[in-house]
């Protein structure tokens, strides 16, 4: 079974997020579970962690549906002492408000190097990052989202996923979400290459570590390394790509986020996207 979501709001609350996700049709969702643009949070009061779990019983989104994202400010391989500690201070937090709500992965952008460091040294430092994250918590998964590899940003090959998985004491608690905007503009053909593209992501890092993806199309140009991206059908990767997606049952029973630019049509997207998985 296809389990089609987006990243969706939380305004008002942590709780509102499976209202918000069922109002557009979906079966799974993503979300923050506090503002992605500060350092600080408040902490969930016990209203907040009831009524999310509540509401996602309420309106049909199983937990393993769910695929929390972290702040956006938190750098895993960052070169300096100081934001690697502040960063990792950070990601701990949203690993146990994870905990808090019931929620089981953790999506993350690996991190950058800055230009500060040498690409393997931020490799090994993110993978010690997520050592120490998975030591003190018990239950979320650390979930790696591939990148587009803009800037000095690690992560945007499959070799590099592995890498920092190689270095995980905890595999049963480490996996990866591929988008598919950044995995086109970084290089991965899957447009024209689809098959073999999924048989090298296979090859190097492996299916078992797949635990959801974001379904996005692309403004730029395949392998620009820039990270803009379109809404399903709109963009230069085209609707075929997730025709292929949802039709593939490699991609069953994980969630399949829309993260495209205009929440006004996800609902549109969602059903466009359904209606290639039943037939």
């Amino acid at each position: 079974m296809k389990y089609i979501g987006a990243h969706v709001s939380t305004k008002g609350g942590v709780e509102n997020a499976p209202f918000n996700a069922h109002e557009i049709g979906a079966n799974a969702l993503a979300l923050f579970t506090k503002n992605q643009r500060q350092w600080a949070a408040k902490p969930l009061t016990n209203q907040n962690i009831e009524l999310f779990k509540e509401n996602c019983q309420k309106y049909g989104i199983n937990q393993d549906q769910i695929l929390a994202h972290d702040s956006y400010l938190i750098n895993l391989g960052h070169p300096e002492s100081q934001g690697l500690e502040k960063s990792r201070k950070a990601f701990v937090d949203e690993m146990q408000r994870c905990e808090q709500l019931g929620i089981k992965m953790l999506n993350f952008h690996p991190g950058s190097h800055l230009k500060k460091i040498s690409q393997e040294k931020c490799l090994k430092t993110i993978s010690d990052s997520i050592n120490l994250s998975l030591d003190m918590t018990t239950q979320v998964t650390a979930v790696i989202e591939n990148t587009a590899g803009q800037g000095s940003n690690m992560g945007f090959t499959f070799e590099q996923i592995a890498a920092i998985i190689d270095n995980i004491k905890d595999k049963t608690r480490v996996g990866v979400c591929i988008d598919t905007c950044h995995a086109f503009s970084a290089g991965y053909d899957l447009k024209d290459r689809f098959n073999k593209t999924w048989q090298e992501f296979d090859k190097i890092i492996g299916f078992k570590y797949l635990k959801g993806m974001h379904l996005n199309d692309s403004k730029k140009a395949f392998s620009s390394r820039v990270d803009r991206h379109e809404s399903i059908g709109k963009g230069t990767l085209g609707i075929e790509v997730f025709r292929q997606i949802m039709l593939d049952s490699r991609f069953d029973n994980s969630p399949l986020i829309l993260e495209t630019p205009n929440s006004d049509i996800w609902a549109q997207e969602i059903a466009l996207l359904k209606g290639f998985a039943d037939n």
